[in-house]
């Protein structure tokens, strides 16, 4: 029963008065009285419940309590008023995807637990990615939870002139009934008297296109039963007690379902295979699909295919995402204006990246800013969704954004600029490329001074560490320097990489380093040098390309240019790679020559480093020839010598090659049959790798090991190290030794 009527019933009953009684004295019909008291007539007219007051004889608090409930009851009458205000705009049928988001705002607006959540969801992402478009289908789908009304607001966030607060408060009172003479003139007032408008009923207000943290504060609900779903393309981070969803890209499956239900009534037939191409070069974002969606169902004889080609062309895509008055770039532009001068500099000339991601030290180089700087504009950039955050420090573009960067660059930035801060970037990923590649040459390490101007590596770890993440950028910078004909600077950084492939030996690049390295060399017309890269190219043939004839005839190369510039070095390292290509043919007896002759013009040299390598080969040449227990024994010298602080071998190359020496030897104990022996070292072997993160040879030391575990039947233990193996594989690329690793991992015996 409403609360205005039960009261007027108990002053009724406690003054002794029928409905009749009360009638006459006040002058309010019997009907008016009994709609009153059954809850019928709410928020009756004030000279009425003034009637009935001075009736019942009330006075002081109690007089003022009927009249206070009275009103509050009109005001709920005049909200109930359809008012055709805020209405939620139409939804859109071919909506498709987000199902789990969906799932995210139904499980919102069903907790009961208000207090915890304060009945706020925030939806955040960068523009384009369809979050109006969501919000508005979730205010559709869950209308039937909020039976006293769906309302819907734009903020204009975006825009030069967002709503005022005060206005946006005026027009959802207006939408919940509230007469323009009730609005309160203060905006503090008005905010209250919404909030308790939306306490006690089931009400969801749709905010879109949220400014700021000041703008939403004063609109969302205090508690109770109401709702909202606000979206903006800043994160709001100062916004508390609000359940957050960050809407991504869209998966290509839900992409092309997206695509093919814009489509389905075009009178052309166009394939799936090309739907599909087109979503994927959309990037995910809804609001590119709905350009070509569009673009195609208002010209029927277009070309699908055609439109993909178009699409395909960096130089056009943007150009191309654009329908009558929907153009992706003009999303992105919205964001764009947000920022300052400033930040729009460094988002513009980020553009020239090369990589799929990079740090804060590179943005601060682009952006000629200091590190604290360039931190500053990444957080406002990250906040306006312009800058998509990789997680431990990495940041990345969205492609279409990117090009949106690129066309700025290109638009606000003269050439001659351009030029001068790409070389810049190139100069300043080529000396640090150089000095993390240092730390893993025997005669280097850490630079006794580094530049000032580089991000400091002080460990073997982060130099390793920086090459991975930062490969595809000092990739990048390497070709631009080389395209430049800087061949001095190319050569120095390539060859810097040497001891460093090593331990990257799976990377796909290596090829492209060293290629670029002989080439250099070339240029420079340094026959030594070109040796020493052809060697290189031999090492990436014989290791990680498995592709042992080309390996031999860049060997073939470099014997002739160092034999003819005297170089006994190159020389001795084209016998070693020779002979590990010789190996893999099969053609043994040459491969032991060759390395013989290697190590010991290594050991001429006092290049210890680089004999040790040699006598793992000739192991390796004694176990391919079937005589495992020589093999054996000289892996066991080997790694006595690689344990002797006066070898003369480097500690990092030692700790390096004394875990592959280790398990070469439980490999030829376990071909002697000794398998307890073999396990054992292998199992070292394999926790020294683990270390070193020699991932090549540590998986073929796990299969190796999970073989001989399964011969002593001890096949729980078995399993895990083909699984884990089949895992060290996949990291590396070698898809078909995982999937023989985790089958034996699921049928070991």
């Amino acid at each position: 029963m409403p609360p205005f009527a039960e009261l007027l019933r108990r002053h009724r009953h406690a003054a002794r008065l029928t409905l009749e009684q009360l009638a006459e004295l006040s002058g309010v019909s019997g009907r008016t009285l009994s709609d009153m008291e059954r809850g019928r007539s709410r928020g009756p007219q004030h000279r009425t419940v003034t009637a009935l007051a001075d009736a019942l004889a009330l006075e002081g608090a109690d007089r003022k309590q009927l009249i206070e409930l009275a009103r509050d009851g009109r005001l709920r009458d005049h909200w109930k008023r359809p008012t055709g205000l805020c209405e939620l705009p139409r939804n859109i049928d071919d909506f498709a995807g987000r199902a789990a988001e969906l799932a995210w705002t139904k499980n919102l607006v069903r907790d009961e637990d208000s207090a915890a959540v304060a009945n706020v969801g925030l939806i955040t992402g960068p523009a384009g990615l369809g979050k109006t478009a969501f919000a508005i289908h979730a205010g559709h789908t869950l209308r039937p939870d909020f039976p006293d009304g769906v309302f819907f607001l734009d903020l204009f966030g975006m825009s030069s002139r967002p709503l005022p607060v005060e206005r946006a408060l005026a027009l959802l009172l207006r939408a919940l009934g509230v007469p323009d003479q009730q609005i309160p003139p203060d905006s503090a007032e008005c905010a209250s008297l919404y909030r308790s408008l939306l306490r006690d009923r089931r009400v969801l207000v749709v905010l879109d296109n949220t400014a700021s943290e000041e703008q939403i504060r004063p609109l969302l609900p205090g508690g109770g039963l109401g709702r909202a779903l606000v979206t903006s393309r800043r994160l709001l981070a100062g916004l508390e007690g609000v359940r957050r969803l960050n809407l991504g890209p869209l998966p290509l499956p839900d992409t092309t379902l997206l695509l093919t239900g814009i489509t389905r009534d075009r009178g052309a037939s166009d394939s799936d295979s090309v739907l599909t191409q087109l979503a994927q070069l959309c990037g995910g974002l809804p609001l590119a699909v709905r350009i070509i969606g569009n673009r195609l169902v208002s010209r029927p004889a277009w070309s699908a295919a055609e439109l993909v080609a178009r699409l395909a062309d960096d130089e056009r895509r943007l150009d191309q995402l654009k329908a009558g008055d929907l153009k992706i770039a003009n999303a992105f532009g919205m964001s764009y204006e947000q920022l300052a001068p400033s930040a729009r500099k460094v988002f513009r000339r980020l553009a020239l990246v090369t990589g799929h991601d990079f740090d804060a030290a590179l943005a601060a180089v682009v952006g000629e800013i200091s590190l604290e700087g360039a931190w500053d504009v990444l957080d406002e950039l990250i906040d306006l969704g312009l800058l998509q955050d990789g997680g431990a420090g990495r940041y990345r573009f969205h492609d279409l954004v990117r090009l949106f960067a690129r066309e700025r660059l290109k638009a606000e930035d003269p050439a001659a600029e351009r030029e001068a801060i790409e070389g810049t970037m190139t100069s300043w990923l080529l000396r640090m490329t150089t000095t993390a590649g240092r730390w893993f040459e025997p005669a280097y390490g850490h630079p006794d001074q580094p530049d000032a101007d580089l991000a400091d590596l002080s460990s073997p770890e982060e130099a390793d560490h920086w090459l991975r993440v930062n490969v595809d950028n000092w990739l990048g910078a390497l070709a631009t320097a080389a395209s430049d004909g800087r061949h001095s600077a190319v050569l120095d950084c390539v060859e810097s990489l040497d001891w460093f492939s090593d331990r990257w030996m799976h990377a796909p690049h290596w090829h492209e380093v060293f290629t670029l390295g002989v080439e250099a060399a070339a240029a420079l017309g340094d026959p030594v040098r070109q040796a020493g890269q052809l060697n290189l190219l031999a090492w990436v043939h014989l290791l990680p390309r498995d592709d042992p004839e080309t390996a031999l005839r860049y060997t073939t190369e470099a014997m002739d240019l160092a034999t003819r510039s005297g170089s006994t070095t190159e020389i001795a390292y084209a016998l070693h790679h020779a002979g590990g290509a010789l190996r893999r043919l099969g053609r043994l007896d040459e491969a032991t020559a060759s390395a013989t002759r290697a190590a010991e013009m290594f050991k001429a040299n006092g290049d210890f480093d680089a004999y040790c390598h040699c006598l793992g080969t000739l192991g390796t040449c004694l176990r391919d020839a079937g005589h495992h227990a020589e093999a054996l024994e000289r892996y066991l010298d080997l790694w006595a010598f690689l344990n002797d602080a006066g070898s003369g071998v480097t500690p990092s190359v030692a700790a390096f090659a004394r875990p592959i020496a280790l398990a070469r030897a439980g490999e030829c104990l376990g071909l002697l049959g000794r398998r307890p022996e073999a396990i054992t070292k292998l199992v070292e072997a394999i926790g020294l790798m683990e270390q070193a993160q020699s991932h090549v040879p540590q998986a073929h030391a796990l299969e190796t090991l999970g073989s001989l575990l399964a011969d002593e039947g001890r096949k729980d233990e078995s399993s895990r190290a083909y699984a884990r193996a089949a895992e060290v594989f996949e990291s590396v690329g070698d898809a078909d030794a995982s999937r023989r690793c985790h089958d034996l991992a699921s049928t070991a015996p």
